[in-house]
């Protein structure tokens, strides 16, 4: 008797836990995928790409403590881009070196990543690369010096007449390529403002003839104001980098799904076209750096390109001595 009543409460306990273990994986598939991005940043195109069911948690970095913000803790996946890693807390996220195969990216975003500790870059998955455009309103005899350097922007016409990004290593890093003596306190003359949101309107608006630019954030405006003109100098331009991130361990086979979707030569063009290049290592995405035109609306050109930088992490007291130089040298 004693033995048929520990084998009926036995019974009992597995159906308990077969019923636990079931709820527990009906919760787990029909729970949203949340993924974590800042809008304004991300061409439209992309933001297509991103399966309907998952939840657009969307944010704005620069108000958020990024390492205590709940909502990103929340999140399943993030896109952000290479100027906010530092503020990151790594071991917040997972490693998608298991999920994808490093043969997918190409050379440029492989040396790019050597650039972080291995804990980072770990990861770290490249996932859009955008290059800084120059944006010139009402003035067609600067195209065609723009198209070969940055020396045109200490021209005299250009005084008080640029925007600049709210960036110093960008800045820095561009008047590293300007061929004259003194051009750190020359290009201090040339500022209208620094802005990173609303250069565009700022240029269009105002007594500003040129902007520098994410070529994702101006190309829209080129198609319906005749008085813009785009120019990737052949010195080369800075370059931003977007990664994706993983915090969660929820089904991983729908992002490597997701991240296979990019392969759609339809989708490579409309991400192209809003001035978005996939890092891949496919006969595709790659056509798109090889535009040969001098000058155009279309992207950068081959040299343009291949002499274009990517900005290396740094720390926080390099970030430090690098903003109390420019704020000692650079107001207006």
């Amino acid at each position: 008797m004693l033995k048929n009543y520990s084998t009926r409460r036995e019974f009992l306990n597995y159906g308990k836990l077969s019923l636990l273990l079931l709820l527990n994986s009906c919760s787990n598939s029909s729970r949203k995928i949340s993924i974590s991005l800042q809008s304004s940043f991300y061409p439209q195109s992309l933001k297509d790409t991103l399966p309907k069911s998952w939840e657009k948690e969307i944010i704005n970095l620069s108000k958020l403590d990024l390492i205590k913000n709940k909502k990103l803790s929340n999140s399943d996946y993030m896109l952000i881009n290479d100027g906010w890693i530092n503020s990151l807390n790594f071991e917040n996220f997972q490693s998608l070196n298991n999920l994808f195969n490093n043969d997918r990216l190409d050379n440029r975003s492989k040396e790019f990543l050597n650039d972080f500790k291995e804990y980072q870059s770990n990861k770290l998955f490249p996932i859009g690369v955008v290059p800084y455009a120059v944006v010139i309103k009402n003035n067609k005899n600067l195209i065609s010096d723009a198209s070969q350097s940055w020396d045109f922007l200490l021209a005299e016409k250009l005084k008080g007449k640029i925007i600049f990004p709210q960036s110093p290593r960008i800045i820095m890093s561009i008047l590293k390529k300007i061929n004259a003596k003194n051009s750190f306190s020359k290009l201090k003359n040339q500022v209208m403002l620094f802005d990173d949101q609303n250069s565009i309107n700022w240029l269009i608006n105002s007594q500003a003839t040129v902007a520098i630019v994410p070529y994702s954030q101006c190309v829209k405006y080129l198609k319906f104001d005749s008085r813009l003109s785009i120019v990737f100098p052949n010195k080369g331009v800075p370059l931003i980098w977007y990664f994706l991130l993983s915090k969660s361990k929820v089904n991983n086979q729908i992002l490597i799904d997701w991240i296979k979707s990019f392969e759609n030569r339809k989708t490579i063009d409309l991400l192209a076209n809003e001035g978005w290049y996939l890092p891949f290592n496919d006969e595709y995405s790659q056509n798109k750096y090889n535009i040969n035109s001098k000058y155009n609306n279309s992207g950068p050109s081959k040299i343009c390109w291949e002499n274009s930088w990517s900005l290396p992490p740094i720390n926080k007291k390099e970030k430090s001595n690098l903003e109390n130089l420019w704020n000692q040298s650079s107001t207006p």
